[in-house]
């Protein structure tokens, strides 16, 4: 507890080039991931590209799903530098193409180059916390991260709406790649103390987990779009779990599908908590608009209310770093809570603001877990392999969350908004989060002294 006590703070002097710099960059991945989901609609209409709609999301979580796989191993191989830089390269790239885009189709290769650069910047971001930051450091460290993501939430898709009805979407995509320049000069400034040493070549032992990378990414894809359509889109949504069951043992630690202790069950925590969580955020605002005639302002209220609980859950994880256990169980029992409390809007007489608060309830749960996730993967990593394994929570946190989306939207397809629909949904999704709650202490925790905690 006292080495938690007394770590630098995340900005002291030593540290606040590098945290203002890697901070504004997440702050502007965050604000684009808004921005595209907010501006799709209007995109696709001026660009003529509504039969391609779905790959703008698609592809774009395609490519992260590679990008994760390479990071993780060119990090662990080359240091954190060569992937955090190309991954910033590629971003800024692909944030220049879609912006310039004359086409749907140029468009969607801005997204998918986005989907790279974010993805390879995401994975390398951990190595680099890893080495940069004492780990002492690490519980405030992912809560800054975390609380990044929140003034985008807050104002992203205000912002994103006004200036595309008022001027022009494309100065959304521009306008995020002019700003990510002078982030990322900040973050190299704050760099310049490092050494970046490299340890190995990347071999070539690493291609067959590449293509597995690939496969895993089209799995996900053909799920997410079968489980959209109707008739051949069944084969499709097989098909692409018939491809995931394949590649995912072959990308993640072995016993991560059955929580086995120690970091496969870290992996398998991310898993559910994001899956359960984003999933229902789906449902939020569509059941806030269809059963309770809000419209997507007032709706959007509510998501803004969980991304500021998330902030506060991340708060308090760093103040409670040494109590992982009863973090991660407090928490995937706030978000399974929180999602039985939001589904009562199906019950006519029950009051709008106690939906916003079960949503709210839902985000400090996500908020005390994410963060508490990403420290131990660091902690249960040997040296050398932060970046694998971090790959490896950001691919299960990919592939179950597109996996309950895909779920429970075949679900809603087939049969509409109903009242049962709702609560069959939602009913998933809270025992997906109370497995997690379960197996919520299956990790081996290493004290500083060399005991083992499990």
């Amino acid at each position: 507890m006292s080495s938690v006590m007394t770590a630098p703070p995340v900005f002291s002097q030593r540290y606040r080039a590098l945290s203002v710099g890697i901070l504004a960059l997440v702050m502007l991945v965050a604000f684009e991931y808004l921005a595209v989901a907010t501006a799709m609609p209007l995109i696709g209409r001026e660009l003529n590209g509504y039969h391609l709609y779905g790959l703008a999301f698609s592809g774009g979580m395609a490519a992260t799903i590679i990008a994760t796989v390479v990071g993780g191993r060119w990090s662990d191989a080359r240091g954190p530098f060569p992937a955090l830089w190309t991954g910033v390269v590629g971003f800024v790239a692909g944030l220049a193409v879609s912006g310039f885009a004359p086409d749907m189709e140029v468009f969607l290769v801005g997204r998918f180059l986005q989907g790279l650069g974010g993805g390879l910047f995401n994975v390398a971001l951990y190595v680099l916390v890893a080495q940069a930051y004492p780990s002492a450091m690490h519980p405030r460290v992912f809560s800054a991260l975390a609380a990044a993501w929140v003034l985008p939430s807050v104002v992203g898709p205000a912002v994103t709406g006004f200036v595309a009805e008022t001027w022009n979407w494309r100065l959304i995509f521009l306008g995020v790649a002019v700003l990510s320049v002078p982030a990322a000069l900040i973050m190299w400034r704050g760099l310049t103390a490092m050494a970046g040493q490299p340890r190995e070549a990347m071999g070539r032992a690493f291609l067959p987990r590449f293509a597995w990378g690939v496969c895993a990414a089209i799995g996900a894809a053909l799920l997410q779009y079968g489980s959209g359509a109707a008739g051949a889109g069944i084969v499709l949504a097989v098909a692409g779990v018939a491809v995931l069951a394949l590649a995912l043992p072959r990308l993640l630690p072995k016993g991560t599908l059955r929580a086995a202790r120690g970091l496969p069950t870290v992996i398998a925590l991310r898993g559910l908590a994001a899956g359960s969580f984003f999933a229902a955020e789906v449902f939020v605002p569509l059941m806030l608009v269809q059963e309770r005639d809000l419209n997507t302002a007032e709706a959007g209220l509510a998501l803004t209310g969980g991304a500021l609980a998330w902030s506060l859950g991340s708060w308090i994880q760093g103040r409670r770093p040494h109590a992982r256990a009863l973090t991660i169980r407090v928490g995937a029992t706030l978000i399974a809570a929180g999602i039985c409390v939001t589904a009562l809007i199906v019950i006519p007489a029950t009051p709008v603001v106690v939906v916003f608060a079960g949503w709210v309830v839902a985000g400090l749960g996500i908020g005390m877990v994410f963060p508490t996730l990403s420290v131990l993967v660091l902690e249960l990593s040997a040296p050398g392999e932060e970046g694998r394994n971090s790959a490896s929570l950001s691919i299960g946190e990919s592939v179950f969350s597109v996996v309950a989306v895909a779920v429970t939207g075949a679900v809603f397809a087939a049969y509409g908004g109903r009242t049962w629909v709702y609560v069959t949904c939602l009913g998933l999704l809270v025992v997906m989060a109370g497995m997690a709650t379960v197996v919520g202490g299956r990790f081996e925790h290493r004290r500083e002294a060399g005991t083992m905690e499990v």
